[in-house]
């Protein structure tokens, strides 16, 4: 849910100022297919966490947004003066790329968290530690001394 608002905060941004652009000369339409790639790489996270993809999966669909959403940024600091795009919009646009990239962070740093790697007793599927319940006492068992078992006392 977190992912999905942070995202349309950032996709926001690009149209508002995708929306001041419009009325700019031909120059600017270079604007319109960054904004479009980037609000399909946020439409690819939405459908991915929806249908609950894997952390690895969605930290690649995170890290390629930003990516995008860095070019379109780029494009309104490079040609905020040329195509008349107000310091306003520019500098929510970077706010959202910053929000973006510490959620990438977190998404991405989910995926690194360590792995519990399976032991012999996990696999036999015996416990961990000798109790008196699971050792053998009174016959011969492993634990038997000359007074018994001291795990079964």
């Amino acid at each position: 849910m977190g992912m999905t608002l942070a995202l349309g905060v950032s996709i926001a941004a690009i149209g508002t100022a995708s929306a001041q652009m419009t009325q700019a000369p031909s120059p600017c339409d270079g604007f319109l297919p960054l904004r479009n790639d980037a609000q399909q790489k946020a439409n690819a996270i939405s459908v991915a966490e929806k249908r609950h993809a894997t952390p690895k999966e969605l930290c690649s669909l995170v890290s390629r947004f930003t990516i995008a959403e860095g070019a379109a940024l780029k494009f309104l600091e490079t040609n905020k003066t040329w195509c008349g795009i107000p310091d306003a919009a520019v500098a929510g646009a970077k706010a959202n790329h910053d929000k973006t990239l510490k959620f990438r962070e977190m998404v991405c740093n989910a995926t690194a968290a360590p792995v519990h790697v399976p032991t012999l007793s996990d696999a036999i599927g015996t416990p961990a530690l000798d109790t008196g319940k699971n050792t053998k006492t009174g016959t011969g068992g492993t634990f038997d001394t000359l007074t018994g078992n001291p795990l079964g006392r």
